[in-house]
């Protein structure tokens, strides 16, 4: 069953939506040249501690070592900080999630460092421009096979490849609850959205061929043939007239 929000539980699900969003555009702000990913971490877990919350990720299924997930160039997602440096030219993945007085704001981008080449820009482009469509759809009485097709038929039109392991998801006092949010799929299929519940809709999409592996962490996963790979993530509440976007971020591709 997908959970339906009370207005109350929205009210706090702003506030970590909101936390998430400022977390994520501050440890952005940090990434260049010459910096680790594990010192992008310890500077989100100290940002997220100071404002009283908690990770989303430290610790799930009792084992994920970060505060954020921060993936590098092929890696998908799901990458643990560590003593990798960030080169000019590179895009980094940062995946932020924060319990904050009991509900969770999940939210993610794809951080360009310095010039990137220009199938790569397209790829972070067209991955956000997927993302903000999709969220469009996101609205009472449509299914949700419409938002899944239409990031599939947006990534396939231009010429990219979606991931089909790892998929979207409900969000709310737990980090994944129903319903599962493919970014593949047929419109008019699966459950009919309903206003009140709150979706994490995150497209995953590849620059080559669609494969992905998991590393021998058993956390980061990659594109099997190396191609770079960008994410974008919103946590978005269902209404009966426009979305609401609870991670809305000030900076980003398209503004």
């Amino acid at each position: 069953m997908i959970p339906i929000k009370s207005e109350t539980q929205i009210e706090k699900m702003r506030a970590a939506g909101d936390l998430a969003s400022c977390v994520l555009n501050a440890v952005a702000e940090l990434i260049a040249p010459g910096v680790t990913t594990g010192e992008l971490d310890q500077a989100g877990g100290r940002l997220i501690a100071e404002a009283g919350a908690k990770s989303a990720f430290l610790g799930y299924n009792g084992t994920f070592p970060a505060h954020l997930c921060i993936s590098v160039n092929d890696e998908v997602v799901h990458g643990i900080g560590g003593k990798r440096k960030i080169n000019y030219g590179d895009i980094v993945k940062l995946d932020c999630g924060v319990v904050l007085n009991g509900w969770i704001g999940d939210t993610a981008a794809t951080i360009p460092v310095g010039i990137i080449e220009p199938n790569v820009e397209r790829l972070l482009r067209v991955t956000e421009e997927a993302l903000l469509g999709a969220v469009a759809l996101a609205t009472d009485g449509r299914r949700l096979g419409d938002i899944s097709h239409y990031i599939e038929q947006q990534v396939v039109l231009n010429g990219f490849s979606v991931v089909r392991e790892f998929v979207g998801h409900g969000v709310g006092s737990r980090l994944h609850e129903e319903p599962q949010i493919p970014n593949f799929g047929r419109k008019g299929t699966g459950p009919k959205l309903k206003a009140g519940m709150t979706l994490a809709i995150e497209p995953m999409v590849n620059l080559g061929r669609e494969q992905v592996r998991v590393l021998a962490d058993k956390w980061t996963v990659v594109t099997k043939d190396g191609s770079p790979s960008a994410h974008f993530e919103h946590t978005v509440l269902v209404t009966k007239d426009q979305p609401e976007v609870l991670t809305w971020r000030r900076k980003s591709l398209l503004n």
